[in-house]
């Protein structure tokens, strides 16, 4: 029987012409995501780059005091590590998994080795880096100037993007950690939102049952973001 898991689900491998995959294929590694596990911690050296296929990755700012703050999520879009591609061997934020799932990671050394070769895997990278601050920047303002049930609408949206479904397995204590808020907080906006009918909630999920209604009533930073991707990443966003 087949796997069912394949490189070519996380969109910066699948646009990458058939010679440069081929070369990087026997050195990509499957590894589960599991919920909550953290793929480095801030500070924290680097070994390895992961390329998400049916996990999502949120990046978080931890300030001195211990608060950590969402920046930024990566998911089949992109991959995790992206200060390896910059010429740094360690972040100042953490990447915590969010959605667990499935995921391949390159050693360090080999992605160095393809920016150092040059190529089309550097350009798509550097392409995605482009998109990711632009991410962190519009997330910035938006839990800046947004309400809480606004930003979670942005987020939810944003992690569908990157998901093959309308449902999200995770717990109210971990989306309170990412917004650096109280769970009471994350339930004052869930309850706002069920009783729009935008999402449905059970224990550890939430559900999107009509996308289009969220898409109303979420903020402009989600369109800005989702667009400022397509058009860095044609060719990526085309595969997806």
């Amino acid at each position: 029987m087949s796997s069912p898991h394949s490189p070519k689900q996380n969109h910066l491998l699948a646009a990458l012409p058939a010679e440069d995959y081929e070369r990087l294929l026997p050195d990509l590694e499957l590894v589960p995501l599991p919920l909550g596990w953290a793929a480095y911690e801030s500070g924290g050296k680097l070994g390895y780059v992961y390329f998400p296929t049916t996990s999502i990755v949120c990046l978080l700012y931890a300030t001195d005091n211990g608060t950590c703050t969402e920046i930024a999520l990566t998911g089949n879009d992109g991959l995790v590590g992206i200060a390896l591609s910059m010429g740094g061997e360690s972040t100042p934020t953490r990447a915590v998994v969010q959605t667990a799932g499935y995921g391949y990671r390159l050693k360090t050394a080999i992605l160095q080795k393809e920016f150092t070769d040059g190529g089309h895997l550097q350009f798509l990278v550097l392409r995605y880096a482009q998109a990711l601050v632009m991410q962190m920047a519009q997330t910035s303002i938006c839990n800046r100037i947004h309400p809480i049930e606004q930003q979670l609408c942005r987020w939810l949206l944003l992690s569908l993007d990157r998901l093959p479904t309308s449902e999200l397995k995770i717990t109210k204590e971990l989306v309170a950690g990412m917004f650096g808020v109280t769970i009471a907080g994350i339930d004052e906006a869930a309850v706002k939102l069920q009783a729009a009918e935008i999402i449905q909630c059970t224990r550890g999920n939430i559900t999107v049952p009509d996308r289009s209604k969220m898409e109303a009533h979420v903020c402009d930073c989600y369109q800005s973001i989702h667009q400022e991707s397509i058009r860095l990443l044609p060719d990526a966003m085309a595969v997806s």
